[in-house]
């Protein structure tokens, strides 16, 4: 295996440290693309819904929940919760 540059390593370690945000930026760019999607590409998306949403570590039971109602008005409330500051 080769040797990662500095170069690389820290663009992976930023990654990384910065992967919540990347995921809820993710996030919010398919909700909007859910509002306008039909057939199979919002079959599509929502599988990216939900990988995107277990990196997030929402429980298994609330995904669920959202991706069998089809609702991307459930899902935004969510992606409201999880942007709010605590």
């Amino acid at each position: 295996m080769a040797k990662r540059s500095n170069y690389q390593q820290r663009a992976i370690q930023n990654y990384y440290q910065n992967r919540d945000a990347i995921m809820l930026q993710r996030l919010g760019d398919l909700i909007s693309e859910l509002y306008l999607a039909e057939g199979a590409a919002r079959a599509r998306l929502w599988k990216r819904v939900v990988g995107a949403l277990e990196k997030l570590q929402v429980a298994q039971s609330r995904i669920d929940l959202i991706v069998d109602s089809d609702n991307p008005a459930l899902l935004a409330n969510l992606y409201k919760e999880l942007i709010e500051p605590r």
